[in-house]
């Protein structure tokens, strides 16, 4: 019965939550100056390829390269970016502005 009720409170909690989709934050008119390079490697290194690193990683998968990032931009922007904090987990979060600019990276293509 206790299982029960968890499953159900967690159920509850997440039906209350509400994630900003990458469809809702267009490419800003004049592009990013944002790159693989310049912002998404280093962001990817300190904040999350300690769980997504592949093999030895905690997840399966792997935000080692531009390529496999772009490939899941979507679901990394509705937990990641912007607003979206469940990833992460941790004391160790990126601050609000390198999830901004990550949600703008991502909406841009990942460049």
């Amino acid at each position: 019965m206790k299982r029960l009720l968890v499953v159900l409170a967690v159920a509850a909690g997440l039906a209350a939550c509400s994630w900003e989709d990458m469809a809702d934050y267009p490419c800003p008119p004049g592009g990013t100056a944002l790159t693989w390079d310049n912002f998404g490697h280093g962001f990817f290194q300190s904040y999350c390829v300690s769980c997504h690193g592949g093999p030895n990683g905690y997840s399966s998968r792997a935000f080692t390269d531009v390529e496999t990032v772009r490939a899941q931009a979507a679901d990394i922007f509705r937990n990641a970016a912007r607003d979206n904090t469940t990833m992460p987990p941790g004391p160790s979060d990126p601050p609000k502005d390198a999830r901004y600019q990550l949600g703008e990276w991502l909406a841009c293509g990942a460049p």
